[in-house]
């Protein structure tokens, strides 16, 4: 399938100067993906638009990551009420070093550049860069974007002269690029559509160069209508220390039906046989949730790798599944260890329930007991025991404890 086709089935087409698309299947093209270092890791809706880039460079096209050290201190306001806390160089180093390796993970070893606009602006004289590049803005240009409209207007927080300038920096990021390395084609998120563009006209004006820019939508969930990859608890990361490994695995497994077979185009590299081999599976048993299985089971591992996907797969299966709890092996403990109550082994049953808060006193343990509410290792009990290794106490169908 060519890069046009493919961007087009996965969903991943939203507003382009080309043309026409198949001018992606022409030559190589050296294209740049920028990255806002606000954050030292990735969200799922981060990820989706990582994904589109890989499909970008699994078809022969040069990627350059920008990370943007710059723009980064000042804070991108599209889409913000108020003005953002700016961040320290510390903090972007931090982030753009989680970042970066985030990305080195979704491409799969593929060969890519990084590069920082950190390294080019804090060269540049201030008085210069008015005189180079500002000179070729038009003001009705700038003031005419969205975010500074609803900043300005009578329920607007206002807007900095920094946050105003954003788009010229942003802009003057393509014209280097396309110096440096011969960039030609920007890919974006559909929110960065305008910033983009004044990168084009800048390149245009100081340059005599034809650029391009390609946007994608952003990922939107069918069921809520609202931008997807938030959870109750907040975003869906992609670093392990801010959602966890079973946290992660688990939100794919609970995604909604009607999204399922779309996310599966979006974050895995199955082809489109694939994904429609998957789709006729799930019509025909949707019961089974096996399209939510597959999804879960392939970005986990994209994401975390085989070995910590095949864990919280265990972990899970034990708790809702089949699985028997002896099957674990330590490091599935440990995960587990993470996410329901734990106690230390050698108390009894009745202490345990109380210990981890399933029960409010011993009375109310023993009474779970006797009416046939509480499993040990999946097997029903009736009396109270010492638990002297390791085991999974269940009450109900979602409530556990793990006794190690």
């Amino acid at each position: 399938m060519k890069l046009s086709e493919e961007l087009q089935w996965r969903g991943f087409v939203n507003q382009t100067t080309f043309k026409d698309l198949t001018e992606l299947d022409q030559a190589p093209i050296s294209f740049y993906w920028g990255v806002d270092p606000s954050a030292d890791s990735m969200t799922i809706g981060n990820f989706a638009a990582a994904m589109m880039v890989r499909h970008f460079i699994d078809h022969g096209h040069k990627a350059v990551l920008l990370v943007g050290g710059a723009t980064g201190m000042i804070g991108d306001p599209d889409g913000k009420k108020d003005e953002r806390n700016l961040k320290t160089l510390d903090e972007i180093a931090k982030n753009k070093a989680g970042i970066a390796a985030q990305y080195r993970q979704a491409f799969g070893g593929k060969d890519f550049t990084i590069v920082d606009n950190y390294d080019w602006f804090s060269q540049i004289n201030y008085i210069d860069f008015l005189r180079n590049v500002g000179k070729h803005v038009p003001m009705s240009q700038m003031l005419g974007r969205d975010f500074v409209q609803s900043r300005l207007g009578d329920s607007g927080a206002g807007i900095s002269y920094a946050e105003f300038s954003y788009s010229l920096i942003q802009g003057y990021d393509f014209v280097h690029l396309y110096r440096e390395h011969g960039v030609t084609l920007q890919v974006c998120g559909a929110d960065q559509w305008g910033n983009s563009i004044t990168g084009v006209d800048l390149l245009r004006r100081m340059e005599g160069v034809e650029a391009h820019v390609y946007s994608t939508p952003l990922v939107i969930n069918k069921a809520t209508g609202v931008k997807f990859g938030k959870s109750e608890g907040g975003a869906i990361w992609l670093d392990p220390k801010k959602t966890s490994v079973y946290k992660f695995y688990q939100f794919w497994l609970n995604v909604d039906d009607e999204g399922a077979i779309d996310y599966a185009k979006i974050y895995t590299l199955f082809t489109k046989e694939q994904v429609e081999a998957l789709e006729a599976d799930h019509k025909a048993n949707p019961g089974s949730r096996i399209a939510q299985k597959v999804l879960a089971r392939e970005v986990t591992t994209l994401v975390h790798g085989k070995d910590r996907c095949e864990s919280v797969a265990r972990v899970t299966e034990a708790l809702f599944g089949d699985r028997q709890f002896s099957d674990l092996t330590s490091d599935d403990l440990d995960a587990l260890s993470e996410e329901i109550p734990t106690i230390d082994a050698g108390k009894t049953i009745v202490e345990s329930l109380v210990l981890a808060g399933v029960a409010n006193s011993n009375g109310e343990a023993r009474r779970l007991i006797l009416g046939g509410a509480i499993s040990v290792n999946g097997d029903k009990i009736s009396d109270d025991a010492t638990l002297r290794s390791a085991a999974l106490v269940k009450k109900g169908k979602n409530t556990f404890i793990l006794v190690r």
